[in-house]
């Protein structure tokens, strides 16, 4: 196992979201937007014109040899909280953490930036060790047609380069929706101070693959 176990409540907060928050539209199913809709054990929000941030890992982020270091976290019952506590566990740069060689992250972020202003508009990204931060607007394209996109092509990339086979990214994101300007400059924030957080830099402009380096304070 590389992820963290099944959440048996997604389910039931995914049909009690439905009813009472965003209600899909055909339009919106047309173009592939899913609205909430869950994958086992993480809620997803899918619809378009909404901020996103999401992160994903590398399929050993959360090895079956460390599982008494995380199985904790995964079990925590708010959902802010957990996601917080895992990503500072990830942080930790546990697994194969190939994503630092710089032929395999400097690959990723042009593959985010590639489509940046015709697929979706890019806010904020990182590339850390094990793990992906991105902030972006989705626009007539699905999120999670967005993620499958990023993920398959880099997947194939990064293996060709490593001249490795099997499995490259965990299957399923966190993504959460921006609330509004505050809650995005927090996140734009978080994202960009993740290196500097993780004392891989000591400033966030020196990250090669960051969008801090291109920011005018």
């Amino acid at each position: 196992m590389n992820h963290p176990p099944h959440n048996p409540g997604v389910r039931d907060l995914i049909a009690n979201k439905r009813q009472f928050s965003h209600r899909q539209t055909a339009a919106e199913g047309k173009l592939g937007f899913r609205g909430w809709h869950e994958r086992g054990r993480l809620p997803h929000f899918d619809v378009p014109g909404r901020t996103q941030f999401v992160t994903f890992r590398l399929a050993d982020g959360f090895s079956e040899s460390r599982r008494s270091e995380w199985e904790h976290l995964a079990k925590i019952e708010n959902d802010e909280e957990r996601r917080e506590l895992l990503e500072e566990y990830l942080d930790r740069g546990h697994g194969d953490a190939c994503l630092k060689q710089p032929f395999v992250g400097g690959m990723i972020e042009k593959a985010l930036r590639f489509f940046d202003g015709e697929r979706y508009e890019l806010r904020a990204w990182v590339v850390m060790p094990n793990h992906v931060h991105v902030l972006f607007k989705v626009g007539d394209v699905a999120m999670a047609d967005i993620l499958e996109s990023w993920k398959s092509f880099t997947a194939k990339e990064a293996n060709k380069l490593l001249g490795r086979t099997g499995r490259f990214w965990q299957p399923d994101y966190w993504d959460t929706f921006m609330r509004n300007g505050e809650h995005e400059a927090q996140i734009r924030g978080y994202i960009e101070s993740n290196p500097a957080k993780a004392k891989l830099v000591r400033d966030r402009k020196e990250w090669p693959w960051c969008s801090a380096r291109l920011r005018d304070e």
